[in-house]
């Protein structure tokens, strides 16, 4: 918990035989005003609930806190979220120290593919792999809470 600092890029290359780990992710937001986004989420056989702040001037730090709570919790919480539930595979790829998630979107956002890196500062170095894309880091929408409202497939 605390603050979160990560780099978002668009995808362009084959990563999906370079996984460790891939997980089935669904989604839904309880509020998804930038101030505080609060989500639901199942990932794999976990559910979560995570409340999200605005993000800083670059986009790449904001607070987070999260909670892990029942599927049968969170599938209560997905009747009453905000329409458009995102759908996605999580794929995590390791590259150097560092560990990417991809998610590739299903749905409405099918054909989006954004990677995330978490970073310790928001200057700190990272192997960039031949499949990272064009930055996205603070664009608004790739933001999943925006995807849920604005998506890809509709841009």
């Amino acid at each position: 918990m605390g603050k979160e600092i990560e780099r978002k890029f668009l995808v362009k290359g084959e990563f999906r035989n370079l996984a460790h780990k891939k997980t089935r992710i669904t989604q839904g937001y309880l509020c998804s005003v930038p101030e505080r986004t609060v989500r639901v989420r199942t990932k794999g056989d976990h559910g979560y609930i995570t409340i999200k702040g605005i993000g800083n001037e670059s986009g790449a730090s904001r607070y987070e806190w999260e909670k892990e709570i029942s599927v049968e919790e969170v599938h209560d919480l997905l009747k009453i979220c905000e329409p458009g539930v995102i759908d996605k595979t999580r794929y995590q790829v390791k590259a150097g120290p560092h560990t990417f998630e991809v998610d590739e979107f299903y749905g409405e956002n099918q054909g989006l593919i954004v990677a995330e890196v978490e970073l310790s500062s928001e200057d700190e170095n990272f192997e960039k792999p031949g499949w990272l894309g064009e930055e996205v880091t603070g664009i608004t929408k790739y933001y999943n809470s925006m995807l849920m409202k604005h998506p890809f497939t509709k841009w």
